[in-house]
């Protein structure tokens, strides 16, 4: 079991105060390219414990609504019959994120520095535009995150233009899992003070508020390898 001790959690402090938001998913040596990591809170419901669920209509000639057994989150709104390959990454689709649905980053894709998944079935998409040269807008249900006690996911097509719709997290983890501790969007302060669209605002237009080292954003002044140790002492990886 690993440990997220209090000299992590200081250099994740370090970290995020260096780059004003600490998002920064950098060069280096790192498996895939692409944007950079995620960082802190957001609004949405009070008690941030949004639950997922997903709206599907059964078209049995009884009429009856079946339950689904799928596990992404949806809009209630959304069309169940839509095919969500055909809109650009799902764009009438949601993802209202409950602190089960942050896990273990070790277990998420890689890009440089920062971690990335998307819990609405658009992984792929979402690695294309992170491994992208010249950018692109991130899929609906992407997450991205550098560090385990920060992240940021992509909302539905809408949900906060201020901040080309990505929700901003402000995390605490341990082996028992994560509480979500502040969470939205132009408002969103990490625990350490800086407000995360502060820094996210910095990137240029192309990479869709994802910091880089040379997207726009204030670099971090952290070693890769004190990012390897912080997410490899994520304590909710087994």
């Amino acid at each position: 079991m690993h440990a997220y001790s209090p000299i992590a959690g200081l250099l994740a402090g370090s970290l995020l105060l260096g780059s004003a938001c600490g998002d920064d998913a950098s060069d280096d040596t790192a498996p895939a390219s692409g944007t950079s990591d995620g960082m802190s809170t957001g609004a949405a419901d009070s008690d941030g414990s949004a639950t997922l669920s997903v709206d599907s209509t059964s078209d049995a000639t009884d009429g009856d609504t079946a339950d689904s057994a799928a596990a992404t989150t949806m809009d209630p709104t959304m069309d169940p019959t839509m095919d969500p390959t055909t809109e650009s990454g799902g764009a009438e689709q949601d993802l209202d994120m409950t602190p089960e649905d942050f896990a273990c980053l070790l277990d998420w894709p890689r890009v440089r520095r920062f971690r990335i998944t998307n819990l609405l079935g658009y992984e792929q998409e979402a690695l294309d535009v992170a491994e992208s040269p010249d950018g692109g807008v991130y899929p609906v249900g992407t997450v991205i995150q550098l560090i385990p006690s920060e992240a940021m996911v992509k909302r539905a097509d809408g949900w906060s233009p201020q901040t080309g719709d990505w929700e901003f997290f402000s995390l605490s983890v341990s082996a028992n899992g994560t509480v979500i501790e502040d969470r939205g969007a132009t408002e969103t302060v990490n625990q350490f003070g800086g407000n995360c669209l502060d820094c996210h605002a910095l990137a240029e237009p192309q990479w869709d508020f994802v910091c880089e080292q040379d997207h726009g954003c204030d670099p971090i002044p952290i070693p890769e390898a004190t990012i390897d140790m912080l997410q490899e002492g994520d304590p909710r990886c087994d």
